[in-house]
């Protein structure tokens, strides 16, 4: 594929552009034109982070012309088997975490609150801002063409409460016996495969280790805890790692079907 800039402009912009022509916003046209320096008549990629992927060329500062809009120049499928990683939010780390999970491949990323959690006085509302705009840069940096989606921050055991029959959710932990580590658990859910869809999700805990209480209401619901090493990983090391080996096993997944 061509070597070119992507920009990521959402679906419903996308779908309301007239003659072609798409309306860039300040920060967009700074980006093409300060940043990347792209020259009038030059082509770049816009994807609207829904598996769709077409040319563009700048016929002005701020407007772009899509060629052939009706018939993308790529278009990919969303995956059957969806993976997401659920962090309880850092002190420090959590933007690197966002940029590097969306690298590798994960569909969705779910901010949590917990008891022994360090940073709890969040401005949820503009941090949420602030991490869609970093996960839509690591989307056009990594050419993914689907952009992950970052739910709205919830308390752990409120999330697990909320979790459906096409999710299967597994609990990172470093202090208590568990019979299996994340890729064992993960070869175990041949039976939920069958279903042919849904999300896998893995717990990522705070820096302070989950709380009693959460602990209990883990064994109460049942939720298995897998381990991801030997030794103890800090947060933003344990999403990668957990983020890196579910990609692997979905793509594994492929190549045997």
């Amino acid at each position: 594929m061509e070597d070119l800039t992507r920009l990521i402009i959402s679906d419903e912009r996308i779908l309301n552009i007239k003659n072609n022509n798409l309306e860039l916003t300040n920060d967009e046209a700074h980006y093409i034109n300060k940043v990347m320096r792209i020259k009038t008549g030059k082509e770049i990629f816009i994807t609207n982070g829904k598996g769709s992927l077409w040319k563009a060329i700048k016929v002005k500062n701020d407007c772009l012309n899509i060629s052939q809009f009706q018939k993308p120049y790529l278009f990919q499928e969303e995956e059957i088997y969806l993976l997401g990683i659920a962090v309880v939010i850092p002190k420090s780390g959590f933007e690197d975490i966002l940029k590097m999970c969306t690298e590798i491949g994960i569909d969705f990323i779910q901010p949590l609150f917990s008891e022994r959690q360090v940073n709890k006085n969040i401005n949820l509302t503009r941090k949420l801002l602030r991490w869609n705009s970093i996960i839509k840069e690591a989307v056009e940096q990594s050419e993914r063409l689907w952009k992950p989606s970052i739910l709205n921050g919830m308390d752990i055991i409120e999330w697990i409460k909320s979790r459906d029959n096409k999710e299967r959710v597994s609990i990172s932990i470093t202090r208590e016996d568990t019979s299996s580590d994340l890729n064992q658990w993960l070869k175990k859910q041949q039976e939920f495969l069958n279903n042919k869809g849904g999300i896998f999700w893995n717990v990522i805990g705070p820096e302070g280790g989950w709380s009693s209480r959460e602990i209990g209401f883990f064994y109460k619901n049942n939720n298995t805890f897998v381990k991801l090493s030997d030794t103890i990983l800090r947060t933003s090391t344990a999403s990668i790692n957990a983020s890196s080996i579910l990609n692997q096993w979905r793509n594994d997944l492929k190549l045997r079907n």
